[in-house]
């Protein structure tokens, strides 16, 4: 287990420098800087004077040799200066990351809990008449797009009822728990309503396989429970596979839901980045889509370690 881990950590801190070799370049190659910018927004500056401020800030240099020193200031904790926001790029970073992880995970939760229970309920009854209505419900809910969606909820809960504000994280003037919680409703009913669909069928699939495997009828035929059966031996089974969609989805914790984002108002890291990429904001761009590829990498080796955890057969020595 620990060369697996070592190994896993080589490879991951490989595929990190890697990607941000590649971001950088990708986001370097885009059309004009931020000097450029700069000279659009203010007629009276010069040629002279645009030339300097590219050699203050080594713009001028060759793009290699910027990004080894972004990758020097980086290893000192150096990330850099947002030009958006007037902040340092960490500043500019928390507090959108701190948004993304409340809304996305409270999102994800639900959405796996309840594709578990749909999922398994299905499985358990394969071509029923219930088989069917959540088969049903699953395509209505992959096929909805997501803006839709959120227009819906905003037009009846908001607009109409009045039960919930249409966007924003927090009232003006009332920032406790409650009214948070309040703003995160709809965004998080709309995240995962469209992610229940999907899950749902990898639960229901992975759950029909395990049950027809021949421990389970080895079980039933010992007497085993019901419950026992779907619960302890056949829904571990089942999550080997599921484990692998969910450890791929948790990339979008950190990188958000920008359409989702968009129509709630919410200051997530999905806005963040895409405003940051729109504004050739490099600093915070990189950061942010290096976050997002640092938290996928991770959520992909601790599926790794749940596999052995799942199924004995599965052994890392």
């Amino acid at each position: 287990m620990i060369r697996f881990t070592a190994a896993r950590l080589v490879d991951m801190a490989a595929v990190l420098a890697l990607m941000s070799f590649v971001i950088y370049v990708l986001i370097g190659l885009m059309p004009g800087d931020p000097i450029d910018l700069m000279r659009s927004a203010d007629p009276h500056m010069t040629a002279a004077d645009v030339a300097r401020l590219k050699a203050v800030y080594g713009i001028d240099r060759p793009l290699f040799e910027r990004y080894l020193d972004w990758v020097r200031a980086t290893l000192g904790g150096d990330l850099g200066y947002s030009r958006l926001f007037g902040t340092p790029v960490v500043t500019a970073l928390l507090p959108r990351l701190v948004n993304s992880l409340a809304l996305m995970g409270a999102s994800f939760a639900l959405a796996f809990l309840c594709a578990l229970g749909l999922g398994i309920a299905a499985a358990r009854r394969p071509n029923s008449g219930l088989d069917a209505a959540i088969n049903l419900f699953c395509f209505a809910g992959v096929s909805v797009p997501t803006f839709w969606l959120a227009l819906i909820l905003i037009l009846v809960f908001a607009a109409q009822l009045g039960w919930f504000p249409a966007g924003g994280i927090t009232t003006a003037g009332n920032a406790d728990m409650a009214d948070r919680l309040r703003h995160l409703v709809l965004p998080v009913a709309t995240l995962m309503l469209a992610n229940l669909g999907g899950y749902t069928r990898y639960v229901r699939a992975a759950m029909r396989d395990a049950l027809a495997q021949d421990h389970i009828r080895t079980a039933r035929a010992k007497g085993a429970g019901e419950a026992r059966v779907v619960f302890h031996h056949a829904l571990r089974t089942a999550l080997v596979p599921v484990v692998t969609i969910l450890a791929l989805s948790f990339g979008g914790l950190v990188s958000g839901a920008l359409v989702t984002e968009t129509m709630f108002a919410y200051p997530g890291m999905g806005k963040l980045i895409f405003d940051a990429v729109m504004g050739n904001d490099y600093n915070l761009a990189l950061a942010g889509l290096l976050l997002a590829t640092a938290t996928t990498l991770a959520a992909n080796f601790a599926a790794d370690l749940a596999y052995a955890w799942l199924d004995p057969r599965v052994s890392y020595r």
